[in-house]
C-alpha cells in the first residue's frame, strides 16, 4: 500500500520499478488499484485497518481515518467468543481473565494506531456481556456479583483490564 497525494504515470513507474527490480517482489496487477479516498464514501481495508477520510467534527475540514475493520472486529468477537465459550467451564476465574487480559492486550497493542476509540468500546461491551454469560453457565444457580456492587466493580477486582 502506497499513500500519495497524486498519482502521476512517473510515481507509478517508479513505485512499480522499486518494487519489481530493488526488492524483488512480483506486482499483482488484478489486485492492483489506485483509490482516490478524497471521494466521498471511498475506504481502503488493508492489514486489518479501514483508512477513509472523514469530516472533522469542528468543521468542514477532513481528516485521514484509521481505525480497525469490521472484518478485524468480527474475527475478535469470534476469538473472545472461543476464549469464554462451554469448553472453557473448568477454568478458575483468575486463569480466564488473566488469559483474556493477555489476549486483549496484544490485540489493542496493534490496533492503538489511528482512531480507535469507538472499536475498543465495541470489545470492550462484547467483552462484558460474553464474560457474563460464561459466569452464569458455570453454576446452576445463577451468577450474582457481592452485594452492592456492580457486574462491572466485580469484574474490575476480578482484574479484568478494559481497553
Amino acid at each position: 500500500m502506497v499513500l500519495a497525494r497524486s498519482v502521476s504515470p512517473k510515481l507509478k513507474g517508479f513505485i512499480e520499478t522499486k518494487l519489481e527490480t530493488w526488492m524483488g517482489l512480483e506486482i499483482n496487477r488484478e489486485k492492483t488499484r489506485v483509490l482516490d479516498l478524497k471521494q466521498k464514501g471511498a475506504s481502503l481495508d488493508f492489514l486489518g485497518f479501514t483508512f477513509r477520510y472523514d469530516r472533522s467534527r469542528y468543521g468542514a475540514a477532513r481528516y485521514l481515518n484509521v481505525a480497525p475493520s469490521k472484518k478485524a472486529l468480527k474475527r475478535e468477537r469470534e476469538k473472545l467468543w472461543q476464549m469464554t465459550n462451554r469448553t472453557h467451564g473448568w477454568k478458575p476465574i483468575p486463569v480466564l481473565v488473566q488469559e483474556l487480559n493477555r489476549h486483549l492486550r496484544g490485540w489493542a497493542g496493534y490496533f492503538r494506531f489511528g482512531y480507535p476509540r469507538d472499536a475498543f468500546d465495541q470489545i470492550n461491551r462484547h467483552v462484558l456481556l460474553r464474560l457474563g454469560q460464561h459466569l452464569r453457565r458455570r453454576s446452576q444457580r445463577p451468577f450474582q456479583p457481592p452485594e452492592g456492587v456492580s457486574f462491572y466493580e466485580h469484574y474490575k477486582r476480578l482484574g479484568l483490564r478494559y481497553l
